[in-house]
């Protein structure tokens, strides 16, 4: 459906509206009958869990702007009310889709598939008497309803998890309902397995507990019961400038979240008119912030059905990651390196060489520093105790944790503490800025000197995530790139000016500039008569200096062609203003993440990698870095890569000047760009393993004595 412009002036889409555009491409992915069922059960969990996030985030920082009154319009010419009056329309179709989707399409092929979830009053008898049995013997020891009157003793419940409210018939005597709260939690127990004679039987915990409320109140009549969860603002920043203390400081905000004001209710659809005017007065929502829900709240849950085991004939065939081609598993890291720079593509190669070689440096006695970036890790993080087991050995270690990380600042907090309890010097972000660059510098102790092996990313330090996530990295010695990374995380790391760098660009020190260099290079050679093209490949493309820019170059007839996978406030193909520019989406299994920019640059190609989109808050706000990739093989391999998304045909969707997408249009053979990526993986690595087997090594006489 297209996007509702808006504005004023028609330059720019809406970045607001944009991203619920790109969450209506991954809910496409969950209506495509060609996916697989399971996977198009995940996709749609997708869709909830972020647009979870995106009401945390988003949603609520326009709330906090409308209650002060702004009236400032963003780029787009929209005011915090129109924004929000625009995403309230777009979001509650939303939702009716994907309920429709899941409710209509997914349920149905799923009972079909022998995965049955048993609904409230069709139960059979056996059924009934085994959720009787599990319900006295458990479920009624351990939740615990709590009396509600009104606000004054509503209980402090956790944002975006169930809950069930209660309303029971007035007392003898009373005239007035009386009301109750179950908080459920966000447990993994939602699901409970019933047994069955074949496949997957499942009731949902609410419904569990919906069935047979009374027993939580002897002698008393249930009237009702549904469900519910509440939204809470998680746009809270912290006074930095204040903090003498940021670890404390964090905390404050984590806990302030648990109180943060109510920016959604969802309720189930069959609740009454009266039930939910009491939720609304006890949680402080107003009436557009309601949403009711004809299905299970939380479809984000049903991430738990997409990974039962069992029914592997219904996800996605299995793509593990191939261990590059260019790392032999026998030699050292070390000595891999020292020959010749390496970039991978994950998560179709392994991300396994960049932990062994952090794990090598902490072994090895001739590395004398480790200095590191650490934005979002995973839970048992090998690469954190490679730096920890660093130190203990005696090696400088520095590590830059970004506390500021979204959603992930707890974890960050425990990990800054350990590395701390082993040595490791730790530094909790830049104050003003988010530490957002990949970066990782092993100093090593040679026969030549100290040598310098760097790491550059497009995506974190995160194992985990390297599995489903798109990204680059480069692997080098490069002198250059060595001592400009140096100087670049000196300069972060102390209290030094802007470093001065000739290969790598940074933000905030210059990197919008550089790109705006780059974009006015193309126009001039274009004016000069000379061959211009730009090609990117990014997450989120919301700047609008950067955007003038690319507008101007298309009006110079540069061709520029744009794979953005979510937000894009660029309009293209707008005659006169953006004919000369497209823009694709590619939503698939993995979820797109690199960063790779390309410059025609009058034949002398200019090829980058970045840890940045281009957005203001990349720009102005994060410490971010573009990374010339220049030996000739590592840009073979990645220019391959970028023109593999611009070819595929089958997941790729082009952007209307309207804000709608379209699927990209089959011409010849069909490409889908992640498959070819995966076939190339698995090829270079048969290629490289038959290249290894006929490779004769003779035994060496052994020194006497």
């Amino acid at each position: 459906m297209p996007m509702p412009i808006q504005a004023k002036d028609a330059r720019y889409f809406n970045r607001e509206l944009s991203w619920l555009e790109f969450n209506q491409r991954v809910l496409d992915e969950a209506h495509d009958p060609q996916t697989p069922l399971l996977e198009r059960v995940r996709f749609l969990a997708i869709t909830s869990t972020n647009l979870d996030e995106f009401f945390m985030v988003r949603v609520g920082g326009l709330q906090l702007l409308r209650d002060q009154g702004n009236t400032r319009p963003d780029p787009a010419g929209l005011t915090a009310d129109e924004q929000l009056a625009a995403i309230a329309a777009r979001y509650r179709r939303m939702v009716e889709e994907q309920y429709r989707c899941f409710l209509e399409e997914l349920e149905p092929k799923l009972e079909q598939e022998r995965i049955c979830r048993i609904r409230p009053g069709l139960a059979t008898v056996r059924q009934k008497q085994w959720i009787d049995r599990l319900f006295r013997d458990e479920l009624l020891a351990v939740h615990t309803p709590m009396a509600v009157h009104g606000p004054e003793d509503f209980p402090l419940l956790m944002p975006l998890a169930l809950n069930l409210c209660l309303r029971l018939a007035p007392e003898k005597g009373q005239s007035g309902y009386r009301y109750a709260v179950i908080p459920l939690g966000r447990s993994n127990q939602r699901f409970l397995a019933v047994p069955s004679d074949s496949g997957y039987t499942y009731v949902l915990l609410e419904d569990a507990i919906w069935m047979l409320a009374e027993a939580f109140f002897p002698g008393q009549q249930v009237v009702e019961c549904a469900a519910f969860r509440i939204t809470r603002n998680a746009d809270l920043a912290i006074q930095e400038d204040q903090a003498a203390d940021l670890v404390s400081e964090m905390i404050e905000v984590l806990n302030a979240r648990k109180v943060s004001p109510c920016v959604r209710m969802e309720l189930a659809a069959e609740a009454t008119d009266e039930l939910c005017r009491f939720l609304q007065d006890c949680v402080g929502v107003r009436d557009e912030d309601v949403v009711r829900v004809p299905g299970p709240l939380d479809l984000g849950a049903f991430h738990h059905l997409a990974e039962l085991p069992g029914f592997e004939h219904l996800k996605f065939p299995p793509w593990p990651p191939k261990p590059a081609a260019e790392i032999d598993p026998r030699t050292s890291m070390f000595d891999i390196l020292a020959r010749r720079p390496i970039v991978l593509c994950h998560p179709y190669e392994s991300f396994e060489p960049v932990v062994r070689l952090l794990e090598e440096a902490a072994d090895d006695p001739n590395v004398l520093a480790i200095k590191q970036t650490l934005y979002r890790t995973s839970r048992n993080s090998p690469i954190v105790a490679a730096l920890r087991r660093a130190a203990e050995n005696g090696k400088r270690v520095t590590a830059i944790v970004e506390l500021r990380a979204r959603f992930d600042e707890e974890r960050n907090i425990e990990w800054a503490r350990n590395l701390e309890q082993s040595s490791v010097q730790v530094i909790y972000g830049i104050k003003g800025f988010k530490t957002h660059a990949k970066l990782c510098i092993i100093v090593r102790r040679e026969p030549h000197g100290i040598q310098r092996y760097v790491h550059f990313g497009t995506g974190n330090y995160n194992e985990i995530t390297a599995r489903i996530y798109s990204d680059i990295s480069l692997l080098t010695t490069d002198e250059d790139l060595g001592a400009e990374a140096s100087s670049f995380f000196h300069a972060i790391s102390g209290y030094a000016q802007a470093p001065e760098l000739r290969k790598l660009q940074a933000a905030p020190f210059g990197l919008r500039e550089k790109l705006l260099e780059l974009i006015d290079g193309e126009i001039q050679r274009r004016q000069d008569g000379q061959k211009a093209l730009i090609r990117a490949k990014l997450n989120a493309l919301v700047d609008p200096q950067i955007i003038d820019a690319l507008y101007r170059a298309s009006q110079a007839k540069v061709r520029v062609e744009l794979n953005v996978r979510g937000i894009c406030c660029l309009r293209p193909g707008v005659p006169g203003l953006s004919e000369n520019i497209t823009v694709v989406s590619i939503v698939d299994r993995f979820l797109e993440h690199a960063r790779i920019l390309y410059f025609y640059h009058g034949g002398d190609e200019r090829l980058y990698i970045s840890s940045a989109d281009w957005m203001p808050r990349n720009f102005d706000g994060r410490i971010e870095l573009l990374v010339p990739v220049e030996d000739p093989a590592c840009r073979r391999k990645l220019l391959e890569i970028l023109r593999a998304y611009f070819r595929d045909n089958v997941k790729a969707r082009r952007l209307l000047p309207d804000g709608s997408y379209v699927p990209v249009r089959q011409r010849g053979r069909p490409v889908r760009s992640q498959e070819l990526l995966y076939e190339r993986a698995c090829e270079a690595l048969r290629r490289a393993e038959k290249s290894r087997r006929v490779a004769f090594e003779p035994f060496r006489a052994q020194p006497s004595g």
